[in-house]
């Protein structure tokens, strides 16, 4: 349930990004920068990463296909911290639409390459005190997403569990 809840609400941002370029520029394909700390630096077919793939199966159920009418451009950092901000303004350099990233240091080294295009954030504890938005109402800023350690969420997620399965909640 935790990872169909991650996509959906990954998408929603993107989503949302991607129409407003899409009305503006109805013949351009979008671009999709997938900034990982870890993994390989695209999708192996051979050892899938189940992150990159829930996004991809996601992309796909809307209507999303990469290289017909979206491209993902996949950077990892292979584990060296060290190379995320270089990855970061790689994607900055390429124009992507949104940067979608996951954890801390992947997150901070997306702040640091850009303040206009939009980042879509997952696995961070607590984005207030790293300094990625002001307030989890008003996040202000280029940065969104979602926190899954913060106490203040726990009705707020108690809300979309029922929404998504009211019976079993």
């Amino acid at each position: 349930m935790t990872k169909k809840v991650l996509v959906w609400i990954l998408l929603t941002f993107f989503v949302a990004n991607v129409c407003v370029a899409q009305a503006q520029q109805p013949t351009r394909i979008s671009r999709v920068g997938f900034l990982m700390s870890g993994g390989t630096p695209s999708p192996a077919p051979a050892r899938p990463n189940p992150t990159v793939e829930s996004f991809r199966q996601g992309l796909r159920e809307l209507g999303y296909v990469e290289g017909k009418n979206i491209i993902v451009e996949y950077r990892a950092a292979e584990g060296k911290f060290e190379r995320l901000p270089d990855l970061a303004a790689e994607l900055v350099r390429l124009k992507v639409d949104v940067i979608v990233t996951g954890g801390t240091p992947s997150i901070r080294a997306a702040q640091h390459a850009t303040n206009t295009i939009p980042i879509v954030m997952a696995n961070v504890g607590d984005p207030i005190a790293q300094g990625f938005v002001a307030s989890l109402a008003r996040p202000g800023g280029n940065i969104t997403g979602f926190t899954n350690l913060s106490p203040d969420l726990s009705t707020k997620r108690l809300e979309l569990l029922k929404e998504v399965s009211p019976k079993e909640v």
